[in-house]
């Protein structure tokens, strides 16, 4: 990868500009694909009953709290593979991902014991007997999907850092159509087949990610993308000083990913208390965060891959202003999606399900959903960065200390308890209004945070 710069400042803006918004915007595609797996399973579920839908909402609540803490592990080893790239050190890459499958296979043991029982979890927060059922099942299923899942983000964690995201995009998006198809099938029926419900959806996901394994397999053997860097060479044994470091730095970065998402998915535990209503409306509103999420998190995978890369090849400068372009346009976004949510709330509702009772109690979520975008998309490429400068224990304090202090904690109480002056208001929108001030706070000391280590690396 060369950075085709210009002498002057403006134009060296502009072309890192233009990098970071053309690998942004390949991964927005494929995570966009990825997103309408979740985007069908809703669809789907609403359209079979309220109850597969709220048992939907609490199962995926789970899956995903699980599921992103464990790849925000792998995810975190991004900025290693792009120092790397950066650095010209390309022989090196091959036995750093091999030793990072080690990493890999720990983490999958510790998602599938957390998925194989969560009756714990969901008795702990509440969630009605008559969804438990539904939902551990669902989640019986799912944990043994999420081997390819874990392994599949490995293979496109390695293509991000080397400026290469079109192979995962490609297929994310080849994918798409099956899952929709095996979705409908296995959840209403039909071809000798009994319909399965909310379960019928986790069916569909696990033959899909494990399609899409065996295909990475094959383009990691056969491409020719990917022999200067040796990756399909044979396993070394485990160099534990080498799995220690990217431990260090990945278990953090997951605990934070999953402090962040846990923040909001809990609320579907602690929503469903007030019923399948407010489950399914809620649902349909984090759906929607979710979805917008998705543009930040591309920013933030290009923009820290090309901030660890000019830091690999020892360029600070050109490192310090990647970051605060990727941030500056994540910004920019944010408030033109944030308008569009605001402003066609109700017909976005109407999208996901015909009943006029959720249709009225979504339409206000997403209002409230539209605010929490805007510190969301700050605070999301902010940590991306932070994490190609090795910072990674300060978020994860403030992620605790406010997305679960104040999001979760507070939105709790003003929910059912009251807080300060203001009575229990028995709704969703609570957790959303405590949440929508917390991520405010949290992208304001992060770019504070940014700042800083940049002016830091910078000066050394």
């Amino acid at each position: 990868m060369s950075d085709g710069l210009k002498p002057t400042p403006t134009a060296g803006r502009l072309a890192e500009l233009k990098q970071i918004s053309q690998h942004a915007g390949v991964v927005l595609v494929g995570q966009l694909a990825v997103m309408a797996f979740g985007v069908t399973d809703t669809v789907v579920a609403g359209r079979y009953s309220e109850t597969a839908l709220a048992a939907l909402s609490v199962g995926s609540a789970v899956y995903i709290s699980v599921y992103v803490g464990l790849m925000g592990i792998i995810q975190a080893l991004l900025p290693v593979w792009a120092e790397l790239h950066g650095g010209q050190r390309q022989g090196e890459v091959g036995p750093s991902v091999r030793q990072a499958l080690y990493l890999c296979v720990l983490t999958i043991f510790v998602g599938m014991v957390v998925l194989l029982s969560p009756g714990p979890m969901l008795r702990a927060t509440g969630v009605p007997a008559e969804l438990q059922v539904e939902a551990s099942r669902y989640l019986a299923i799912l944990a043994w999907a999420l081997p390819p899942a874990l392994l599949f983000r490995l293979f496109s964690t390695l293509n991000q850092s080397l400026g290469q995201p079109r192979l995962v995009s490609s297929l994310q998006i080849g994918a798409l159509l099956p899952k929709i198809l095996l979705s409908i099938w296995f959840t209403f029926g039909g071809a000798g087949l009994a319909p399965q419900g909310a379960a019928g959806c986790a069916w569909a996901t696990l033959l899909v990610n494990y399609a899409l394994l065996v295909v990475a397999v094959y383009l990691l053997r056969k491409q020719r993308l990917y022999r200067p860097y040796g990756i399909w060479s044979r396993m070394e044994r485990p160099d534990w000083s080498q799995i220690a470091r990217f431990a260090r730095l990945g278990i953090p970065a997951g605990l934070a990913v999953m402090v962040e998402v846990t923040s909001f998915t809990l609320m579907a535990l602690f929503i469903a208390r007030l019923g399948t209503l407010a489950a399914a409306s809620h649902q349909i509103a984090s759906n929607v965060a979710a979805i917008l999420y998705m543009v930040p998190l591309a920013l933030g995978i290009a923009a820290s891959a090309r901030v660890s890369f000019w830091l690999g090849a020892g360029d600070e400068m050109k490192a310090r202003r990647a970051a605060f372009l990727g941030i500056w346009v994540a910004g920019a976004i944010a408030l033109c999606l944030a308008t569009g949510v605001a402003l066609l709330a109700r017909p976005l509702a109407a999208l996901y399900v015909d009943q006029p009772a959720i249709i009225a109690m979504t339409s206000g979520l997403l209002t409230l959903v539209a605010l929490y975008h805007l510190g969301d998309a700050i605070q999301a490429v902010s940590v991306f960065v932070l994490r190609s400068y090795r910072m990674v224990l300060a978020p994860l304090l403030i992620y605790c200390l406010f997305l679960w202090g104040l999001g979760l904690v507070g939105g709790y109480y003003l929910a059912f308890n009251g807080l300060g002056p203001w009575s229990a208001m028995s709704a969703p929108s609570a957790f959303w209004m405590a949440s929508a001030g917390a991520t405010a706070l949290v992208a304001t000391i992060f770019l504070g945070l940014l700042r800083r280590v940049t002016q830091r690396s910078v000066r050394a």
